[in-house]
C-alpha cells in the first residue's frame, strides 16, 4: 500500500465499487491478522532465547521474528487509520486520519525488507548446505551470520532512508471541522522517490524472489536425488555390504537435518506466495503511468495495494505454525511453558 494513500479521493473512476467492497472485506481482518502476529512473534522470541541461540539457523529465526514484530507494531498504526477511515469517518482526531500511517509506513516496510533480507539468507544457506554439504557445511557460522544479518539491517535502513527523509510537518485545514490539523507533505520528493521505486519496489523485490525460488528449486531437487540415492543404497545393502562411494554419506541426513531444510523450504515459499501480489502491482505501476495513486486506474491500484498489505501482514504473522510443525526442540519448550504456567495456577488456587 502506498504512503500516498492519504491522497484518496473517492472520485468517479472505474473500479470504485469494487474497491471500496475490498477494503470493506479486507481492513477488519487487519487487526486480527497483527494481534495474532504480535503475539506469535513474541512466542517465538522468547522459546528461542530459551533454547539457546547456539547455531545460525536458530540466529536466523530470532532475527526474522525480532524483525516481523518490529514490522507488525509500526503497522497498527496504519491499521487503525484505515479502519477510522471505513468504519468511523465521523470521529475526529486531533490530527490528520492518515498522519500516523504517513510517519511510520516506511520504518516498517524497512523492517518488512530487512526481513525479507534474512528470508532469502536463510534460503540461500540452507540452499548451500544442501547442494554442496561437504564445501560449506562450516562456512555458516553463527558469528558470520550474526555479522551478515548486521550488514542486511544497515543495508535495508540505508536504502530507505532516501524515502525517509521527504516529508516535512505542515498544517492542513480540516472542512468538517475549519480546524487545521498536522499533516506529513513529501517536499522536493520526485528524484528520491523514483529511486524508492526503482530501487525498493522492483528491482530488490525481483532480485530477492527469484532467489527464493531457485533456492527452493535446488533444495528440492537435491533432496529428490539424495533419496534416491539412500534407496538404491538400501537395496545394495540388503543384497552385500558395502561401504557408500565418496561424498554419498554427505548425501544422507538425519531427521533433525531434513526436518530444519523442510521449515526453511517452507518459510521461503510463504515469503514467495506473499510478495507476488506486491511484485505485480508494483511492475505494473512503473509500466503503466495511469496505474498510480493519482492515475485513472487508482482504484485498481488501491485493490492489488490492499492484497499486497494483507500478505504482507500474513507473511509476518504464520511463522509459528512452521515452528510448531517442523522443530521438535520448538514444541517442547512450548509445551514446557505451557505446563509451568498450570502449575503456577493451581499452585495460587
Amino acid at each position: 500500500m502506498d504512503n500516498l494513500v492519504s491522497n484518496i479521493t473517492l472520485s468517479p473512476r472505474p473500479y470504485l465499487r469494487e474497491y471500496t467492497l475490498t477494503y470493506k472485506i479486507l481492513v477488519p481482518t487487519w487487526p486480527a491478522i497483527v494481534l495474532f502476529g504480535l503475539f506469535a512473534n513474541i512466542i517465538n522470541i522468547v522459546v528461542f532465547l530459551k533454547s539457546g541461540v547456539k547455531d545460525n539457523v536458530t540466529t536466523s529465526l530470532l532475527s526474522l521474528s525480532v524483525s516481523d514484530v518490529t514490522f507488525l507494531v509500526l503497522s497498527t498504526p496504519s491499521v487503525c487509520s484505515f479502519l477510522k477511515v471505513f468504519y468511523a469517518p465521523d470521529w475526529h482526531w486531533p490530527f490528520y486520519e492518515f498522519f500516523l500511517h504517513d510517519l511510520l509506513f516506511w520504518p516498517a516496510y524497512t523492517f518488512y525488507d530487512f526481513s525479507s533480507y534474512i528470508s532469502v539468507w536463510l534460503g540461500v544457506t540452507r540452499c548451500a548446505c544442501v547442494a554442496m554439504p561437504l564445501k560449506f557445511k562450516s562456512v555458516f557460522t553463527k558469528a558470520r551470520t550474526v555479522k551478515t544479518i548486521l550488514v542486511l539491517f544497515i543495508l535495508a535502513v540505508g536504502l530507505r532512508i532516501p524515502v525517509m527523509s521527504v516529508y516535512t510537518l505542515m498544517w492542513i485545514p480540516d472542512p468538517r471541522t475549519n480546524v487545521s490539523s498536522v499533516f506529513l507533505m513529501p517536499v522536493n520528493s520526485e528524484s528520491r522517490m523514483r529511486f524508492n521505486d526503482i530501487m525498493n519496489r522492483i528491482s530488490l523485490p525481483w532480485i530477492t524472489f527469484i532467489i527464493m525460488i531457485t533456492c527452493v528449486c535446488v533444495i528440492k531437487v537435491k533432496l529428490y536425488q539424495a533419496s534416491l540415492v539412500r534407496t538404491a543404497h538400501t537395496q545394495t545393502s540388503s543384497s552385500e555390504s558395502k561401504q557408500p562411494p565418496d561424498g554419498q554419506e554427505a548425501q544422507g541426513r538425519s531427521s533433525k537435518d531434513l526436518r530444519v531444510i523442510q521449515s526453511v523450504v517452507l518459510i521461503c515459499s510463504i515469503f514467495i506466495a506473499s510478495q507476488f501480489p506486491f511484485l505485480v502491482y508494483s511492475t505494473v505501476r512503473l509500466i503503466n503511468p495511469e496505474f498510480d495513486v493519482f492515475g485513472r486506474l487508482q482504484n485498481i491500484f488501491f485493490i492489488l495495494g490492499g492484497i499486497s498489505q494483507t500478505c504482507a501482514y500474513l507473511n509476518a504473522s504464520v511463522n509459528i505454525f512452521v515452528y510448531c510443525k517442523y522443530n521438535s526442540k520448538y514444541r517442547s519448550i512450548i509445551l514446557s511453558m505451557i505446563l509451568s504456567t498450570s502449575l503456577q495456577n493451581l499452585m495460587k488456587k
